[in-house]
């Protein structure tokens, strides 16, 4: 709750879309420590790499593939306890034990995912869930 209320004051008075999901990654990055959080835009059929924190990562993901286009096809927020597990879950880093991928909707049509990974099994929960879909409603 406190990290949404520190996103609810950086992000006041900023309309810009890829400011906000650059500020949202390093704000969770830096509050949580995980492995990985960034944004994939819908572009052109596709997931398109946006602004994120942490090592590289996979540049284009078609939808239905992996975690991320998993999420956007289905529309709807999926945690990861264990990615091995994952049927199709695409191997960025060998790093990342779990995930939770989080669509952003507007207008009824997925624009983008948020993405967060972590290094360690079974990190995210209900309460990740809550606030992460928070996040994503305001982005």
């Amino acid at each position: 709750e406190s990290v949404f209320q520190q996103w609810t004051g950086l992000m006041e008075g900023e309309s810009d879309t890829i400011v906000r999901m650059a500020n949202t990654a390093a704000l969770l990055k830096v509050c949580f420590g995980w492995w990985w959080v960034g944004f994939y835009r819908v572009m052109n059929d596709e997931l398109l790499l946006g602004p994120f924190q942490g090592p590289p990562a996979c540049t284009r993901i078609k939808t239905g593939k992996g975690v991320c286009g998993t999420s956007w096809e289905q529309r709807k927020t999926i945690v990861v306890p264990d990615v091995d597990l994952f049927p199709g879950h695409i191997a960025c880093s060998a790093a990342s034990r779990s995930e939770i991928v989080v669509p952003i909707i507007r207008n009824e049509t997925v624009i983008a995912v948020l993405d967060a990974d972590s290094e360690h099994l079974n990190h995210f929960d209900e309460t990740d869930v809550f606030w992460l879909e928070k996040i994503a409603k305001s982005i």
